[in-house]
């Protein structure tokens, strides 16, 4: 999962340099609910990036990141908080499962990946920046084409001797440019207008379809597999071929091809180098999974063998990827585990020195189910309600509902597996399942869901302990 704002205004860039660690714990309280240790952490480590980024260069290179390790059950907010930091910060963000790696010399994904993967994301973050910036300038460029297409040019007529008229000199080339360009402004008021829109016209379009294949190497098939193919249209050129479409549909077509000529993808892969070894943040789940220091042997993959291959990336190493070198020496690590059988101290102690920061979220009260139902700004009960709004359905839930919801859900989660704040959207989809499947026939109408409701739609599949394992 990648997550980024695009941002590239000063104004921005000196918002988020003023942002103190108070301020920005505020603005990670607008999306997760407490956990008031994890937020300080991640906003003090947020703040000590931009306070680098103001240091002379040589002092800057030997301050490290202060990685951290949150430990806490799943649903609590770990990855959301990480998710919501990136955001915050303009940051290429990876989340990636450290139980998917395997050790070198078997088959799976090798480490090294994850920082090919932050790199890709950055390029497709700063390309989607640039072009915004070029999108004005696309869609004129792309009209010219377009009106050309409807209206080609006139071929340069022979000089002709001009005419006289009444002693005035008439230029027939004149006369026909100008009729022409009045034509032309008004196709082009008609395009403006989408008069034109259901029009066929005929344009060039590229062909896309190389043959597919895969080789494998020790750099990894997703590495070579796609420096060949980025190879194909240089060896065997562009091809072209006509194709008829809708004059609406032409224009987006030539309004991305003329984005892709605008675009300077070396200064977009510099860009996107820089911000991940600056301020790239690698979310690294399920740490806990490959705690353990046993040796590996058989057909086994060795967990602590896991470990000391991302220990170099952590540490802080060159990674070869297809934009070139990237170190990893300045890219935050946030680590997350429940760490229910595995403790931090069963890492190798090598990885446990990279990570100083250690923080433990709590488990979710009923009060905290209550408050994420409503309180944060993409809340579960504002998703549902705008959700049945696009059927005309105006939904509504009394306090009383709100509570009855988060007390079944605290109820679920001890009875049986604790999967935290996930177990609301469980919750909340059972609650309206009728209300969801009936909805496009209740347009118009105002529903209260209270907390008799509530209980008619949950009471009896919780007190069934086999039924609520498999249901909620």
């Amino acid at each position: 999962m990648a997550i980024y704002l695009p941002s590239s205004s000063e104004e921005e860039q000196l918002a988020l340099d003023e942002l103190t660690p108070r301020e920005i714990v505020v603005e990670l309280d607008k999306h997760v609910i407490g956990q008031k240790d994890a937020k300080r952490a991640v906003a003090i480590a947020l703040r000590n990036r931009m306070r680098r980024q103001k240091l002379t260069p040589d002092l800057a290179e030997e301050i490290i990141p202060k990685n951290i390790i949150m430990i806490g059950p799943t649903g609590v907010g770990k990855t959301e908080i990480a998710r919501r930091l990136a955001k915050l910060a303009n940051s290429p963000f990876l989340k990636v499962e450290a139980s998917k790696f395997t050790e070198v010399g078997y088959v799976g994904r090798d480490v090294e990946s994850m920082v090919r993967d932050l790199v890709e994301i950055a390029i497709d973050n700063v390309r989607e920046e640039k072009l915004e910036d070029v999108a004005d300038k696309a869609e004129l460029n792309a009209e010219e084409r377009l009106l050309d297409i409807l209206l080609p040019p006139t071929p340069p007529a022979r000089p002709a001797e001009p005419t006289t008229a009444g002693g005035v000199v008439i230029d027939g080339s004149t006369a026909l440019t100008e009729s022409s360009s009045r034509t032309r402004e008004k196709l082009r008021q008609q395009l403006r207008e989408g008069k034109l829109d259901e029009r066929q016209v005929e344009i060039d379009v590229r062909e896309r379809n190389f043959p597919s294949f895969e080789i494998m190497t020790n750099q990894g098939v997703e590495e070579m597999d796609i420096n060949i193919k980025d190879m194909l249209p240089s060896i065997f050129g562009q091809r072209t071929k006509k194709r008829k479409m809708k004059v609406n549909e032409a224009f987006e077509y030539l309004i991305q091809e003329e984005e892709q000529r605008l675009i300077d993808m070396d200064q977009v892969t510099r860009m996107a180098i820089d911000r991940v070894e600056n301020s790239g943040i690698v979310f690294l789940d399920e740490i806990d999974k490959i705690a353990g220091r046993e040796g590996g042997h058989g057909p086994d993959v060795s967990r602590e063998g896991v470990q000391r291959d991302i220990l170099p990336i952590v540490e802080g190493t060159t990674v070869n990827t297809r934009y070139g070198m990237v170190r990893t020496d300045h890219i935050l690590f946030i680590a997350a585990g429940a760490f229910h059988v595995s403790k931090p101290s069963d890492l190798i102690p090598e990885l446990q020195g990279r990570f100083p920061i250690r923080v433990e979220l709590q488990s979710l009260t009923m009060e905290d189910f209550v408050r994420i139902l409503t309180e944060p700004k993409s809340s579960l009960v504002k998703q549902y309600t705008a959700l049945l709004e696009t059927e005309g359905v105006k939904l509504e839930f009394t306090p009383e509902a709100l509570s009855e919801i988060a007390h079944f859900a605290f109820r679920v989660n001890e009875s049986t597996e604790n999967i935290g704040a996930r177990r609301l959207h469980t919750i909340m989809e059972r609650v309206l399942d009728e209300l969801s499947f009936d909805a496009p026939e209740k347009k118009g109408e105002h529903v209260t869901i209270d907390a008799d409701y509530v209980r008619k739609m949950l009471t009896d599949i919780v007190k069934d302990q086999d039924l609520s394992r498999y249901i909620l």
